[in-house]
């Protein structure tokens, strides 16, 4: 994509599934890319293709000295790191609080500090709550119903006050199922796929929580990523608005675990448990704010984010033994 040539941009949580594809695309369309992670998620591993093309910077959020170094001199800033468990911010909320609350302010003070001109915030489609809406809209209430998504709200009010009080150029992406390369079966991320990838390539059958009829908009990281950076180039206000990152469309778990069966040559049938308390049974991303104003056009369907995703899960597995 145009416009990243030369310019030096910071990607918190660079190291993580998403981050470290987005930082592979960046240092491919030449920006000069600083990453921070701490790698208490993170892997090194995720960056070894452009592990000489970054400059890479251990440490957190919460940590003034780190922070101020990977911000130093860049003109846009990705955030992306956080705490990403909705359950385990149930377990841990303060932890999940400092983290992603008030770590997304100090970054927002250092951004305005170093006078940063553009801040992209990965949100959540956690912020939406329970609410059975479907397909959500950005006009749709916040209504988070854990302390993660409660940050991840918080976060994007965070970037409308810097805007408004500091002319900070920012925008939140509210990103739905994510999946894709890097992302493993323990990962907050992977709810169904990165499961049903490692059951089914370990030769088990995958299992599915209530009947399997719940939908969700399941969208391959190619496509994030591509929104990330059309956002990052929007030549509109940005002042802290709000955008839903998905395909737009909904599929059932159970049609995702047939396409990956059938994918891998596996005519398991797939293990059914009782349903999960809390578990919306739709969900799906109406994206027509993103392509209006930003841009942005999935490129990548489920079935190719699937083939993609299950190669590399067979790789990574390979390499293992």
């Amino acid at each position: 994509m145009r416009g990243f040539s030369g310019k030096t941009i910071c990607v918190t949580g660079g190291a993580g599934f998403i981050g470290s594809h987005l930082a592979d695309a960046l240092v491919a369309a030449g920006a000069r890319v600083t990453v921070l992670d701490d790698l208490s998620t993170g892997r090194l591993d995720n960056l070894a293709a452009v592990k000489d093309s970054i400059r890479f910077v251990q440490g957190s959020l919460l940590e003034p000295s780190r922070l101020a170094e990977a911000v130093g001199g860049a003109a846009i800033v990705f955030h992306l790191a956080a705490y990403v468990s909705a359950p385990g911010s149930v377990r841990e909320p303060f932890e999940c609080h400092e983290i992603n609350t008030t770590g997304t302010m100090r970054l927002l003070e250092e951004c305005r500090r170093q006078r940063t001109s553009r801040v992209v915030f990965a949100s959540s489609a956690a912020v939406y709550g329970d609410s059975e809406v479907s397909p959500k809209s950005e006009r749709e209430p916040m209504l988070p119903c854990s302390v993660y998504a409660q940050s991840k709200a918080a976060g994007e009010h965070l970037l409308r006050v810097w805007s408004h009080c500091h002319g900070l150029r920012a925008v939140s992406l509210r990103f739905f199922n994510v999946f894709g390369p890097r992302q493993t079966a323990g990962s907050a991320y992977s709810a169904a796929i990165a499961a049903f990838a490692d059951a089914l390539l370990r030769g088990r059958p995958v299992t599915i929580f209530g009947e399997g009829n719940q939908t969700r908009d399941f969208v391959p990281v190619s496509n994030v990523v591509q929104c990330l950076m059309r956002a990052a180039m929007w030549e509109g206000p940005a002042a802290g608005e709000a955008f839903n990152v998905g395909l737009g469309r909904a599929i059932s778990i159970r049609d995702v675990s047939t396409i990956m069966a059938n994918i891998v040559g596996s005519d398991q049938e797939p293990v059914f448990l009782p349903a999960r308390p809390g578990d919306v049974q739709h969900s799906c991303a109406d994206i027509g704010a993103a392509r209006r104003v930003l841009g942005y056009e999935p490129t990548d369907s489920v079935e190719a984010g699937l083939r993609e995703t299950l190669a590399w899960c067979r790789e990574a597995m390979g390499s293992l033994r």
